[in-house]
């Protein structure tokens, strides 16, 4: 039955993960193939948990490791060791910008492998032909970043404890300049920045803690309540969890005092009762409710436009009523917009009169 061990590799805090099918035991050496390169590493976990979608890529172990494959890895260990000074010197004739930081041989000496870093783009094609012939094996050059050399070569902090990447940190975390303003820290590149150059590790350890506390408290100039008055707040004790109110005393005179959390009252303070949140009625109740408001404005509507059509037929049946006249000329108003009802150059804009009878049509035509 196979089972899964974690192993960890000289000079290497990160744990990886390979499956055997022999028992083993904790700190025990055994021989693998990393990314094509056969190494000895030391046994850190049994039986560890892994994700089921990364089981298929685990790789198998080579074998135990024996007392001869112990004693060969140190004798070439001392070999990669050797050589450093000798490429250092062949990098300076070509005129390479490298920092050489390590070099490995592999455990069945078919290659060796050249960790380096460097700020520029360095051609290395000569270099490497160089480098062949004078080591008589196949050479392959690895470039990090300036973290990743801290964590391989080790060094001291500004604290004054060794660098955490070189000590227990596995894989880098994602740090900003955001976490060093939520702490209150100095922006200077010299207080906020490792050996690396980066920004150190350990400004994320505590940034979600300051953040959670800051969300609790007061923003730096708003105003507050206490117990002794209202005041402005000028700065928050975030570890002590206390805030520094300046508030008017007698006259002219400002006085600035300190006080805990629970003694401050400001909008949004978390001591406050939040508004009772009103229960959500299932969906039938709200549909039902939703129709007896729709129905009232529907017909709120449908009133509006029946008076609407009411007024009109009101202007309808005025315009259509006969106009009479007494002085034996009766004539009628006819409706506009037919084809008959043409306004005429003689007559009231927008009416045409016309006698009712052919007898008074003389009559009318006499006096105009």
């Amino acid at each position: 039955m196979q089972k899964i061990v974690g192993v960890r590799r000289v000079d290497d805090k990160n744990i990886y993960y390979f499956s055997t099918n022999t028992e083993l035991e904790l700190d025990s050496k055994v021989v693998v193939n990393f990314e094509e390169f056969q190494t000895l590493a030391t046994v850190v976990r049994v039986d560890p948990k892994v994700d089921e979608s990364k089981a298929e890529e685990i790789k198998k172990i080579v074998r135990v490791a024996t007392d001869a494959d112990v004693k060969k890895f140190d004798e070439l260990r001392k070999k990669a060791k050797a050589n450093i000074p000798s490429i250092k010197k062949k990098s300076l004739e070509l005129g390479l910008m490298m920092k050489f930081v390590g070099a490995e041989y592999s455990l069945d000496n078919s290659k060796i492998v050249i960790t380096f870093s460097s700020e520029e783009r360095v051609d290395f094609r000569q270099f490497l032909k160089d480098l062949a012939s004078m080591l008589k094996t196949r050479i392959e050059l690895k470039q990090i970043g300036q973290r990743d050399e801290v964590k391989v070569c080790g060094g001291v902090g500004p604290c004054g404890q060794p660098c955490c990447c070189a000590r227990f940190l596995n894989d880098f975390e994602h740090v900003t300049v955001k976490m060093a303003k939520v702490q209150g820290l100095s922006l200077s590149p010299t207080k906020i920045n490792g050996i690396c150059g980066r920004l150190m590790c350990c400004l994320g350890y505590e940034s979600e803690v300051y953040e959670e506390i800051l969300a609790r408290m007061p923003k730096v100039n708003s105003e507050v309540k206490t117990e002794k008055g209202k005041g402005i707040v000028v700065y928050n004790d975030i570890l002590r969890e206390r805030v520094s109110v300046k508030r008017q005393a007698e006259g002219d005179t400002f006085v600035v005092e300190d006080f805990a959390l629970e003694e401050v009252e400001f909008e949004g303070h978390p001591a406050k009762k939040p508004e009772k949140k009103k229960e959500e009625k299932p969906v039938e109740e709200v549909k039902e409710v939703q129709e007896k408001t729709e129905k009232p404005q529907e017909n709120k509507q449908n009133k509006n436009a029946h008076e609407k059509h009411k007024d009109f037929k009101k202007k309808d049946k005025a315009f259509d009523k006969k106009a009479e006249i007494k002085d034996n000329n009766e004539v009628e108003v006819m409706e506009l917009g037919s084809k008959e009802n043409k306004p005429s150059g003689g007559h009231k804009k927008g009416f045409h009169f016309k006698p009712k009878n052919k007898n008074k049509q003389k009559s009318y035509n006499n006096k105009n």
